[in-house]
């Protein structure tokens, strides 16, 4: 038996975070802490929801509460929440690295309808079909104490450097005072990342890029004598804490329900990332 449930210190930190038990129609929730529990086993197990061990109640209560709370965006501002305590204790790590990972889809995601789809939903579902299957790309950001900071999900097959922009815009740290803060102080990333078009918007940022230059690249600007400019400057010392990104990945991929993705819809595999970002924070 998987033992995964919020330890009373993670619970202190959480629960006042949380919307008030009583909804605008109709009587109580259930009790948020078991509700949470639940939706941390079946990620962490892989369970079917249907299989959810008979003390979390039932299973369709605890998949509407995953649901609706997807949908209103509670998932992502107790995960916000959780980011700006650590900022206020200077707990934030802000040399960032970026990059992605590919989950194998199982058979159970695919069937959802590509047409009316709920707001904040792509079109496809974030699934991409190719001769290994289906898959989904999740992309993100990781703070330098492998911590998780921002997902973008795409299609298995779509590129990293396209949605580079998108995980940068998506981080969003409140303050007590003035304007959330939104650039890092570095951002490391591999060469796939490696883009005039990344570096310049970096660059107009303010940002600073630890990214290496692919041997094609560096071959053609060498080739381009005086018109191919200068190399981009690297530093290597700083590129071997890239693996903070690394290692948050194998973080999350200790989440067997997040590993491989079992949910239809992309927004709901997205709430069981931040999930699993909360349960990660709370945690330290």
């Amino acid at each position: 038996m998987v033992c995964v449930s919020l330890t009373d210190a993670q619970w202190a930190r959480i629960e006042p975070l949380l919307p008030d038990r009583t909804p605008r129609r109709g009587g109580r929730w259930r009790d948020h802490r078991q509700v949470i529990d639940a939706i941390a086993f079946k990620y962490r197990t892989g369970t079917p929801w249907m299989d959810l061990p008979e003390r979390f109640g039932s299973w369709k209560g605890v998949h509407n509460r995953l649901r609706n709370w997807a949908a209103d965006g509670t998932w992502e501002k107790v995960l916000a929440a959780l980011l700006a305590q650590a900022d206020a204790h200077g707990d934030l790590d802000w040399v960032l690295a970026v990059d992605s990972t590919i989950v194998r889809a199982h058979q159970h995601a695919a069937g959802a309808r590509p047409k009316g789809a709920p707001a904040g939903e792509p079109h496809d579902h974030g699934l991409g079909r190719s001769r290994g299957g289906l898959t989904t790309k999740i992309h993100l950001a990781a703070d330098g104490r492998c911590r998780p900071l921002a997902f973008v999900i795409t299609p298995g097959q779509a590129g990293d450097a396209p949605a580079f922009e998108q995980v940068i815009a998506r981080i969003r740290v409140a303050r007590p005072i003035g304007r959330p803060r939104t650039r890092p102080k570095m951002v490391l990333a591999d060469k796939a990342y490696s883009s005039r078009a990344i570096r310049m918007h970096l660059r107009r940022r303010g940002i600073r890029a630890v990214i290496p230059q692919p041997a094609d690249q560096a071959a053609n600007r060498k080739r381009l004598g005086s018109r191919g400019g200068r190399p981009p400057a690297f530093d290597r010392e700083t590129y071997k804490h890239r693996n903070t990104v690394e290692r948050c990945i194998y973080k999350l991929k200790q989440w067997r329900g997040l590993a491989t993705r079992y949910d239809k819809t992309a927004t709901i595999y997205l709430a069981g990332l931040h999930l699993a970002a909360i349960f990660i924070w709370s945690a330290t």
